[in-house]
């Protein structure tokens, strides 16, 4: 079977959970509205085309390997906006300011980021899926809109680097998958040279294609376990738990959710 394997690594990340009040919690790793979203902004899918984020939705399923989950950052927010005035709508962040300067409140909240995290994704593609895995790595190499890691202040800080594989399941195509590394020092660029003097390009240097030691502190790479999480049938993964996520979308412009049942299992890696 074939899957789409990328890569998501950043500064920061807010993988949204359900929010209730002020509080906006994250999850330590994205589910599946999170990575359905990124794709349809790669594919320039807007929130409001319904049908095509419906096929989109049960066109997919997907698989994540969370290396390291980040450490936790909490933001006290403050921001100010005017409360609602019959029909009338406020079009742009402007009008909310002059038009209602009269109305103007101060909403607080406390939003949850994780810092430093990176996971792996792995995609398949149902019968009646829009768009084949190559489509979609092709949308993720030039995305029609910019990619974020949950919030638009989570900008992602390498590539993607989407890759279309061969694989007996979700547990081997994750597994299989060549990082690449993130922390690219002076001593590892002159070690990649080293290794292709005799022909070849940087990107066939060994060195590259793994975690470099930077990557492997940061990381702690080899000392923590790995986890799994995928949807439906894994193939080669053994579930230790299943878990209820209420992240399946049925409605983006409405923001509406629903439950789904999501396997876990702990894995650990070999530096």
């Amino acid at each position: 079977m074939k899957y789409l394997l990328f890569r998501l690594y950043g500064p920061m990340a807010s993988w949204g959970e359900i929010a209730v009040g002020e509080s906006r919690h994250s999850a330590l790793y994205p589910g599946k509205s999170a990575l359905l979203g990124l794709m349809a902004a790669a594919l320039g899918i807007r929130r409001d085309e319904e049908q095509r984020q419906a096929a989109l939705t049960n066109g997919y399923r997907f698989a994540v390997k969370v290396i390291n989950v980040g450490h936790p950052l909490r933001d006290y927010h403050t921001a100010q906006a005017p409360d609602s005035v019959g029909k009338f709508v406020y079009r742009i962040r402007r009008d909310e300011l002059v038009l209602g300067k009269e109305r103007l409140g101060t909403i607080l909240s406390s939003r949850e980021y994780r810092c430093d995290a990176l996971t792996l994704v792995a995609v398949v593609a149902e019968e009646d899926a829009p768009y084949s895995l190559d489509e979609l790595r092709e949308a993720l190499l030039k995305p029609r809109f910019h990619l974020y890691l949950g919030r638009k202040s989570c900008p992602v800080a390498s590539p993607l680097n989407p890759l279309v594989r061969d694989a007996g399941g979700f547990g081997e195509a994750l597994d299989s998958y060549p990082c690449g590394a993130l922390f690219v020092s002076n001593w590892l660029i002159k070690t990649a040279r080293k290794e292709i003097a005799a022909g070849g390009t940087l990107t066939d240097a060994p060195s590259l294609v793994e975690f470099s030691r930077e990557d492997k502190n940061v990381f702690a790479y080899g000392n923590k376990p790995v986890r799994y999480y995928w949807e439906g049938d894994a193939g080669d993964l053994i579930s230790q738990q299943s878990l209820t996520r209420h992240d399946q979308p049925t409605s983006r412009a409405r923001w509406q959710f629903t439950q789904r049942i999501e396997n876990m299992c702990f894995g650990k890696e070999e530096c």
